[in-house]
């Protein structure tokens, strides 16, 4: 069975298909994304907020995150929790 992630203001992801989370800031992330959002492979989940994490699929899309990498990892590494719902949400 799938398990489900939230990854900020109640979107969530498929973490079986989650290759690499990364933070948002090297030049070599940045053309990426921009690439991505050329070729309309981009999904930005910040809701407007500034991007601080940056998820890889293997389905080779990105999608952008409002949550730093480290609090991304740390949800995705909680075993035996699946989202049952919209999940208290950090200081965004």
């Amino acid at each position: 069975m799938s398990k489900f992630v939230n990854i900020g203001f109640g979107n969530v992801v498929n973490i079986d298909r989650i290759v690499a989370v990364v933070s948002p800031d090297s030049a070599p992330i940045k053309r990426l994304i921009q690439s991505a959002k050329e070729n309309g492979r981009i999904i930005d989940a910040t809701q407007g907020r500034k991007t601080k994490g940056v998820l890889f699929t293997e389905g080779d899309r990105i999608i952008l995150s409002a949550l730093l990498p480290e609090t991304l990892a740390a949800r995705f590494g909680q075993t035996g929790r699946e989202y049952t719902g919209r999940e208290e949400e950090e200081n965004e």
